[in-house]
């Protein structure tokens, strides 16, 4: 069988389901983060799996139709949405609120914009209504308004939030009027959907799972399967 692994990450389920083909049948890969996938592949070698039984490639997997086409079809394909404990681990990419790094959180940094950069030249409504969009979570569609408010007027005094901590810090003060007793809880908790809101739109997540769920049928093979991980309404709904 020939399968695809729309997200290649740390090659946990990529190694899972090449032990499954035991040796026949080919896996193809995508992911766009060119430092982590260069290392998976080198440990996936290193295991045994190398290019005779699995295609790595370094595209975003909106382009399954050309794999498709070059592969012949796929019998299953699995996507494991968002993003890996490897680049969250990692305080250089910014993904984390715990961690002090660069206000980065894009997959593949050689591509588009940071989130600092976003923000540098985002509208208080714009942020508002991104973080309402892309937060799935009460806490933070609670205080998105203020929230943008506090991120903006911050720019607009001339201090950039280029950095994870700077964000967060301006979280913190934002909701600092909240009760002691729930106040910890809310912070933590806003945090981390105003950074999964930021990371969503400077990668264009929701477009590109758009555009891979239109191509899906096409690249499946009659009887195919494909099973999705989703870890939120904003992709559940999708």
């Amino acid at each position: 069988e020939t399968g695809f692994d729309a997200t290649l990450g740390y090659g946990g389920h990529t190694k899972a389901m090449m032990e499954c083909l035991h040796g026949e049948g080919h896996m193809y890969a995508t992911d766009v983060d060119p430092e982590e996938s260069a290392k998976t592949k080198k440990r996936l070698e290193e295991q045994g799996f190398g290019e005779g039984i699995l295609t790595i490639k370094l595209q975003n997997f909106c382009t399954i139709d050309e794999i498709a086409k070059e592969a012949g079809g796929f019998d299953f394909i699995l996507a494991d949405l968002g993003v890996s404990s490897m680049q969250i681990d990692n305080p250089k990419r910014g993904f984390s609120f715990r961690a002090d790094g660069p206000l980065d959180l894009r997959l593949n940094q050689q591509k588009g914009i940071s989130a600092a950069e976003r923000l540098d030249q985002i509208s208080r409504e714009e942020l508002a209504g991104m973080l309402y969009e892309n937060s799935d979570e009460p806490y933070c569609e609670e205080h998105c308004e203020e929230i943008a408010k506090a991120i903006t007027d911050e720019i607009r005094k001339g201090n950039r939030i280029d950095s994870t901590t700077k964000l967060r810090t301006v979280i913190e003060n934002t909701l600092d009027f909240l009760p002691e007793k729930e106040k910890k809880d809310t912070i933590r908790k806003t945090c981390q959907r105003v950074f999964q809101a930021l990371r969503i739109d400077v990668n264009q997540e929701f477009e590109v799972l758009y555009e891979f769920m239109e191509k899906l049928p096409d690249a499946l093979k009659p009887g195919g399967r494909v099973a999705i991980l989703t870890f939120h309404s904003g992709e559940d709904k999708l």
